[in-house]
């Protein structure tokens, strides 16, 4: 039977699958099950205890649960802490990420030590690159490294040993290769589907994560330090966020089972890929090329408020009636990364000539929160999230679209990593949940 018989074929049974498969929301009320592990609150269901991380966005008081404006803290030390003690020239990246990794922040010697291991383990097996990431070259970035995630297992002599080390090792050295993995991806695909030129740059062991990524992706290799610092400060701010969230759960769940760490961070990749996770800043990008299409005075805020107001209601954009980068389903009067952003973004906007944009993202940024506000019955405030910037900073860099969603991958990975660790130690129990059966039994 060949594809277009099965095509014909799945078409004719869709019609089955949404008779016996969809489960009303009056059953999920009666058994008291909450639909995606979250109260009609938004907020989720415990499922289990971390020290990695902490997502604060309401605080106790005399009136009870009151919002408050979004923390973010890793390890003990929030997010903005961590961005103030930067020097002008420093990188967040390998210090977090040994934060994350370890507990504990490393002195100098120890930071030198962790950031050369990093830079030293940014190498791949002998023709990797050819064999591997050249060898089905795809649009989809996050496929092709997924692929390479899981070939590279087959070169672990130790793939499936034992001991917390070995999982810490294979972590470490998935986290120095990530960018290479996407950079090379994304060459392989422009160079073989849209016919332009090859070129595959060494990282350099002596930079960091962010100037690396960009050397790789640019034909001459070169960059500003602000563009790398903005960079940097991106990356540092997706690495982790709870543990709560679909990709990380994933990483656990998969971990639990006793599977490997490249089939655990495999399953991981697999969920980020999704547009409800981390997918949203291109969204953003797509909404905001339609504004400007469709709004012929960036500057005048009752016209793009007009149009938003269309967006909300279905009539414009993808007629889905969302906002793209607004709300969150944790944070509600602020998102603490998106604060944190801000000042980096108006650096680069400023630097790349780009004010007229910004000041069109910061319209965007007080408007849209009214206007759902006015048309939406919501159980907690709506303020602008971290994707709703992100988008636009790689877009002023100059990075591709394709590659927007691995940029997110390379900075997660780190979190993955370090749940992938704390499961291991101290879980020692496969996680499965419990679904509840509403089939008939006689029929």
């Amino acid at each position: 039977m060949g594809y277009e018989e099965f095509v014909v074929y799945a078409d004719k049974k869709k019609d089955l699958c949404v008779k016996n498969d969809l489960i009303s929301d009056d059953l999920f009320l009666k058994y008291g099950v909450n639909r995606g592990l979250r109260d009609l609150n938004g907020k989720g269901v415990l499922t289990g205890l971390t020290r990695i991380s902490d997502v604060v966005s309401f605080k106790d008081s005399d009136q009870g649960r009151v919002p408050c404006d979004g923390e973010l803290w890793y390890r003990g030390y929030q997010v903005n802490t961590l961005i103030d003690t930067l020097g002008e020239n420093e990188f967040s990246f390998e210090k977090t990420t040994y934060l994350l990794l370890f507990g504990e922040m490393p002195d100098e010697a120890q930071l030198e030590e962790f950031a050369g291991m990093l830079g030293s383990a940014r190498n791949l097996p002998t023709n990797f690159t050819r064999d591997v990431i050249m060898k089905a070259p795809s649009k989809d970035i996050m496929n092709s490294m997924t692929r390479s995630i899981l070939t590279l297992a087959s070169y672990d002599d130790n793939v499936n040993a034992g001991g917390i080390e070995n999982s810490i090792r294979q972590c470490l050295q998935l986290i120095a290769t990530f960018p290479m993995l996407a950079a090379y991806g994304y060459h392989a695909y422009n160079h073989y589907e849209n016919d332009a030129s090859m070129y595959i740059h060494r990282p350099d062991p002596n930079l960091s994560t962010a100037e690396n990524f960009l050397k790789m992706l640019r034909p001459d290799e070169s960059y500003t330090m602000l563009e790398a610092k903005v960079l940097d400060v991106a990356l540092m701010l997706h690495m982790e966020h709870g543990g709560g969230n679909n990709s990380t759960f994933t990483t656990r769940v998969v971990t639990s089972s006793g599977s490997d760490t490249y089939s655990a961070i495999a399953a991981a990749m697999s969920s980020l890929k999704g547009p409800k996770h981390g997918g949203a800043n291109i969204k953003v990008m797509e909404m905001m090329e339609d504004i400007r299409a469709h709004v012929s005075d960036w500057s005048d805020r009752s016209e793009v408020k007009a149009y938003l107001a269309k967006i909300l209601a279905g009539e414009a954009f993808d007629h889905k009636g969302l906002i793209y980068g607004m709300g969150h389903a944790v944070y509600s009067v602020s998102d603490p990364r998106e604060r944190i952003f801000k000042g980096y973004v108006e650096k680069l906007a400023l630097a790349k000539g780009k004010e007229k944009d910004m000041a069109l993202y910061n319209s965007i940024e007080v408007l849209a929160p009214e206007l759902i506000a006015e048309k939406r019955h919501i159980f907690k405030g709506v303020s602008p999230n971290v994707d709703f910037y992100s988008g636009f900073v790689y877009d002023m860099l100059g990075i591709p679209i394709e590659l927007y969603t691995p940029l997110f991958a390379i900075a997660r990975i780190v979190g993955w990593s370090a749940h992938r660790v704390e499961e291991l130690l101290g879980m020692n129990k496969i996680i499965r949940p419990a679904y509840k059966s509403v089939m008939e039994h006689i029929r």
